[in-house]
């Protein structure tokens, strides 16, 4: 016999991690950092047709210290990786970035010493959207994938240690393997 047998009926039970998550989840705001073709699919997400504002997005920010979300559309410069750290220091905790487009992701076709081989060398990307350029539905995908991701992660010192694991998977992950002869 469990607590939520005793109570009236129409009371709900909840964590502070769901409710957080929900909280969270529910009010992403976005900072847009459209780079080349890729940024036209990220404008038309803000249009009628696929509309942000559904999914609690009505504010897409140019400025980083109001915004948790950094959408990165676009290949990426040498000269302009440094802005793009930066900016992405100045966003408020916690913070999530999804690169959009194969030149994001990888460097695409640019395969020389200008663009940077792919996002994650920058900033530490949550989600990776393939295409050259990504259509607005799949980035949409993304953004609930990113909301399904955002509502099962935990708080306090629980998040800490997810963190550190993910981190040491990653690391280890890198690593190269020995090869034998």
């Amino acid at each position: 016999m469990g607590l939520e047998e005793q109570l009236p009926s129409g009371f709900l039970l909840t964590t502070v991690e769901k409710v957080a998550g929900w909280a969270r989840s529910s009010s992403l705001w976005p900072m847009t950092f459209g780079l080349a073709c890729c940024s036209i699919e990220l404008m038309d997400v803000g249009m009628a047709r696929h509309d942000f504002s559904r999914w609690g997005m009505e504010r897409a920010s140019a400025t980083p210290r109001q915004a948790d979300l950094m959408i990165v559309a676009g290949r990426v410069s040498q000269k302009m990786a440094p802005v793009l750290r930066r900016l992405y220091d100045q966003m408020t905790e916690p913070k999530w970035v999804i690169a959009m487009g194969v030149c994001a992701s990888s460097g695409g076709m640019f395969n020389n010493y200008a663009i940077v081989q792919g996002v994650d060398h920058i900033v530490p990307v949550d989600f990776y959207l393939p295409g050259c350029p990504p259509r607005p539905e799949m980035l949409l995908d993304t953004i609930l994938k990113l909301h399904d991701k955002i509502q099962n992660s935990t708080l306090g010192a629980d998040r800490k240690a997810e963190i550190a694991e993910l981190e040491e998977g990653a690391l280890s992950h890198r690593r190269p393997s020995k090869i034998s002869l």
